[in-house]
């Protein structure tokens, strides 16, 4: 085995071989711009970029037209959220969000109220489900935007997106979430979601870092964000800048891929998760998972050791493991977990919290192994606060 282990595929997934392999030729031979289409080298260029925006729309069950490239979710949150909202503010000045969200979420709606909009946030239960009665109550003559995420980048619960689809069609207010987690690992589709404008990231799924994607519902004018960029006027006068053809190239290939194998995977990660719940449950208890037991990320495993910190945690195991405390973005910060506290708990229990994320090119070997080395590491921190 190499060490340490890769368990942090929620914050980053290795670009697959296969995935490589064609965005390589882009880089030397087909280096072409997309928008520059007078010669066969940008022609080449474009077409790949087509090529590319047909696969991802096919995965999304959305038309190729509704898709914008960005440079990852991030930006495509971004672009939804204060796009849409500078785009309706005639008609509005209310967005609606979880308590949960990605930060590149919550610190947009923080942006907005800094100028004078205004954001309700939706509470969730122990389990990180949404509140759909309160999200529906929340909904006034001046609300604008719906903006919930499919799934939770650091307990894995998978949202009831579906409803909140048809709650906000049934207001006629937009509904944007954030499918950062969710691409690739759960089937996803446009239509049954009701969604209005959809985040994606290529390198949670196994494609390069970078690259991302905004789904735009092209027959609802309204949902079309203004800009946040000038210059060219590319991605439909939407997202302006020379397009990453690798990226794209790689970010079609990644998603394909994701769709065709997602089944297969599912059943290696259930198997994973009730293994090494099994072990900690027998060897490190008390431990507590976090997020919803079912609904949930099948690669995701988020949980709390009692009376283990868990950046300790994290540093005794990691020149064996390489796991997380929660979202990348987050990770200098010594505040606990806005998730975990969001569920009702206390700091303790955040500040326990580990994620533990398994990937396509994990092996039953090094579950085991890493399942072990956790209780080890957990007993060692136990004896450490008892001789203190």
């Amino acid at each position: 085995m190499r060490l340490p282990i890769y368990l942090d595929s929620q914050s980053t997934t290795p670009v697959d071989p296969r995935v490589l392999e064609e965005m390589i030729p882009y880089f030397s031979d087909s280096y072409g711009n997309a928008a520059s289409i007078d010669h066969n080298y940008g022609s080449e260029a474009a077409n790949a970029v087509e090529a590319g925006r047909q696969k991802i729309a096919q995965c999304l069950n959305a038309h190729s037209d509704d898709i914008v490239f960005t440079s990852g979710a991030t930006e495509s949150n971004n672009i939804a959220i204060l796009g849409t909202m500078a785009r309706n503010e005639n008609i509005g000045d209310h967005i609606i969000a979880c308590v949960t969200e990605h930060k590149s979420v919550l610190d947009t709606c923080k942006h907005l109220e800094a100028i004078g909009k205004r954001v309700t946030y939706v509470p969730v239960d122990e389990f990180g489900t949404i509140n759909l009665e309160k999200l529906e109550n929340a909904i006034t003559d001046r609300t604008v935007l719906i903006s919930v995420m499919v799934a939770n980048n650091e307990i894995g619960t998978i949202a009831p997106v579906e409803d909140i689809g048809e709650i906000a069609r049934r207001h006629n207010v937009l509904f944007h979430t954030d499918a950062a987690q969710a691409a690739g690992h759960i089937p996803l589709n446009v239509e049954n979601m009701k969604a209005d404008l959809v985040s994606i990231s290529a390198h949670k799924m196994y494609g390069p870092k970078g690259v991302g994607a905004l789904y735009i519902r092209r027959e609802n004018l309204a949902a079309k964000p203004f800009p946040l960029m000038f210059g060219g006027g590319h991605e439909k006068g939407v997202r302006s800048g020379t397009l990453n053809v690798p990226g794209i190239v790689g970010f079609g290939k990644a998603f394909e891929i994701a769709v065709e194998e997602m089944a297969r995977e599912k059943v290696r990660y259930d198997k994973w998760v009730k293994q090494m719940l099994d072990v900690f449950q027998h060897k490190a208890e008390p431990v507590r998972q976090n997020g919803h037991p079912e609904k949930r990320l099948s690669h995701n495993l988020n949980v709390s050791f009692d009376q283990v910190e868990n950046k300790a945690l994290i540093h005794v195991v990691a020149p064996k493991l390489a796991i997380s405390t929660g979202s990348a973005c987050t990770t200098l910060n010594v505040e606990p977990s806005h998730v975990i506290m969001a569920l009702g708990f206390g700091p303790e229990r955040a500040h326990n919290a580990v994620r533990i994320g398994f990937g396509r090119f994990n092996s039953e070997e090094e579950i085991e192994f890493a399942a072990g080395s956790i209780v080890s590491a957990v007993d060692r921190l136990h004896k450490i606060r008892i001789m203190r």
